[in-house]
């Protein structure tokens, strides 16, 4: 969350209480826009919790991202022990003094000196502090540490006096500042118990170690004025300063997309209507050892580099040498995508940190790669460092903040036959988007492997099992094949294929053998038939010869006719002229 976001969106209850931006990561977020303005705010806690190092972040964030100079007043640590414990986190504070940006003070309080002469005033620090903060007109002021400043005094009623007479100063000045404190016994969050009350804002910083895991954690025990986070927040403390994750996502209220994503194997793209995830969708493959998660994830981180991407894997089983190692045995080239700084390991194991120290290294390793699609491989090896609850409740926070973020994530997770396994599969199930199952199948004394789609939502997609072959060439999903006895898979189905192989190229040479047969009497027919059909035109030609012949007979007999008939009518004629 940018710092232009809290400053435009952030709505704080009527009327509306300013406030200062810390600069420091989740920090604002959680304090929803910043610590009080112009009022004291108390950080306490116990030795090695991070209370200068917060503080003193706070100065150097707001004279360099918010152009407000600070003054840091120490009663403990002198300036140049100061400057030198901060240059590793890029902090160089001599240089911001050169530019009165900051004034670093060093104020020795001497217990003996007090108590030889009973007297204790802070006029003195008053006139000093006054001073600091006005020759370089500041704006934030830190008081590290206040028990140090009230150390030689033992009476109460002073004490108190002086603190309330501190207090009241810094408010009248108009300096947002930070006071830190040791933590106190009992039921006092600090020493004398008092800062806690006079102060508007008061800010608790622990550190735990719980099955020899050091976690940091933070937590705003009241806040004048302002609503505000009320649980505790994990915090890590690294080269670039202090980062607060803000752990918890209450309201489901997350932008979706309709855009897909290749998942690298095309025969589990067609499983998915052909088209794959969704974008910032998350994705569980699970399965017991051996059955390929890995290589699903280290293809889908591939294709996803191949697309011009930025992938980001996190391994907490193998090293990122191995892993490329291992993908090249299959035709996966992760190196190149390295090379090229598409693709970026982080390989740790889970008990380098906390769950919430892994979160918050997590988020912050995201924020700064600003990767397309996010690789876990395994999840359940986190199990280790957390209770099964524990681990579901790291993941939902992940996956509230990967989807803010539409950044595609795909967890792989080892399926054992044991109870807390089985727990944390099913725990994970229920909150991704599309779970994959990878399983072996035993037939015919082989060991094969099978995947098939448990949900997909918002989408069609394959209800069979498929058998998952991994080879040389890659990863393919085998189209299922039907036998006599069910499914097949391995050389079962191989057999089967070649069974039907044979039997298609025997029935082809039958039905090749019958052709030529039938083609054999065909040409007897055709034969026959035009034996036939000259016997039949010779009888025509003869038949016709024959009726052409009696037709000029008939025709002769005919002329001759007439030629009688004429020739009887010249005689009748010729006698009746003769008798006239």
């Amino acid at each position: 969350m940018t710092k232009d976001y809290i400053k435009e969106n952030i709505k704080y209850n009527q009327p509306q209480l300013p406030k200062t931006l810390t600069g420091i990561t989740g920090l604002d977020e959680i304090t929803e826009g910043g610590i009080p303005k112009g009022r004291p705010t108390l950080v306490c806690g116990e030795a090695g919790c991070g209370k200068t190092l917060l503080s003193l972040e706070f100065i150097v964030r707001g004279a360099i991202e918010f152009d407000e100079p600070g003054v840091f007043m120490a009663f403990e640590e002198k300036t140049e022990e100061l400057a030198m414990n901060v240059a590793s986190l890029g902090f160089d504070l001599n240089s911001l003094q050169a530019e009165n940006k900051l004034k670093l003070d060093y104020v020795h309080i001497d217990r003996s000196e007090i108590e030889e002469t009973g007297e204790y005033d802070l006029e003195g620090l008053f006139i000093r502090l006054g001073y600091a903060i006005d020759s370089i007109g500041a704006k934030r002021v830190v008081l590290d540490t206040i028990e140090s400043l009230f150390a030689g005094l033992t009476n109460q009623g002073i004490l108190r006096a002086e603190l309330r007479r501190l207090f009241n100063w810094l408010k009248v000045k108009g300096v947002t500042t930070i006071i830190t404190g040791e933590r106190g016994e009992g039921p006092s969050f600090t020493r004398q118990g008092l800062e806690e009350y006079v102060s508007d804002c008061v800010i608790l910083l622990d550190h735990r170690v719980v099955n020899q895991i050091s976690t940091r954690r933070l937590r705003i025990l009241k806040y004048r004025g302002s609503v505000h986070g009320t649980n505790e927040y994990p915090f890590l403390i690294d080269e670039d300063g202090i980062s607060v994750l803000p752990v918890t996502s209450l309201k489901l209220e997350k932008e979706v997309s309709t855009e897909r994503i290749s998942s690298g194997i095309p025969a589990l793209d067609k499983m998915l209507e052909g088209k794959g995830f969704f974008k910032g969708s998350s994705v569980l493959v699970s399965g017991t050892a051996g059955t390929g998660k890995t290589s699903i994830a280290a293809c889908f981180a591939n294709e996803t580099c191949n697309q011009k991407k930025r992938c980001l894997y996190f391994a907490f089983e193998e090293s990122p040498k191995q892993i490329i190692r291992n993908m090249q045995s299959i035709n996966v080239n992760l190196q190149k995508q390295v090379d090229e700084g598409l693709l970026q390991f982080h390989a740790m194991r889970p008990t380098l940190h906390g769950l919430e120290q892994h979160l918050v290294a997590m988020y912050k390793i995201i924020k700064n790669f600003k990767p397309t699609v996010v690789v876990l491989d395994p999840i359940t090896n986190l199990v280790t460092v957390g209770s099964v609850s524990e681990v579901k409740a790291m993941l939902i926070r992940l996956i509230d903040f990967l989807l803010d973020e539409q950044i595609t994530v795909m967890f792989t997770a080892l399926t054992l036959n044991n109870v807390v396994t089985e727990q944390t599969d099913e725990g994970v199930s229920s909150l991704v988007d599309t779970w994959l199952l990878v399983r072996d199948i035993e037939f015919n004394g082989e060991r094969n492997r099978g995947i098939y789609i448990m949900k997909s939502r918002g989408m069609k997609h394959s209800n069979q099992v498929r058998e998952f072959v991994i080879t040389d060439k890659g990863i393919d999903i085998v189209d299922v094949f039907l036998g006599p006895d069910g499914v097949l898979t391995g050389s079962a189905r191989e057999a089967q294929k070649l069974q039907e192989q044979t039997g298609e190229v025997i029935r082809k040479n039958s039905v090749s053998l019958k052709d030529r047969e039938i083609g054999r009497k065909r040409k007897i027919l055709e034969s026959k038939i035009a034996g036939l059909q000259s016997e039949f035109e010779s009888a025509e030609d003869e038949l016709n010869k024959i009726y052409v012949e009696e037709e000029l007979i008939k025709k002769v007999a005919e002329e001759n006719r007439q030629k009688m008939i004429m020739m009887r009518r010249g005689e009748n004629a010729s006698e009746n002229k003769n008798e006239k």
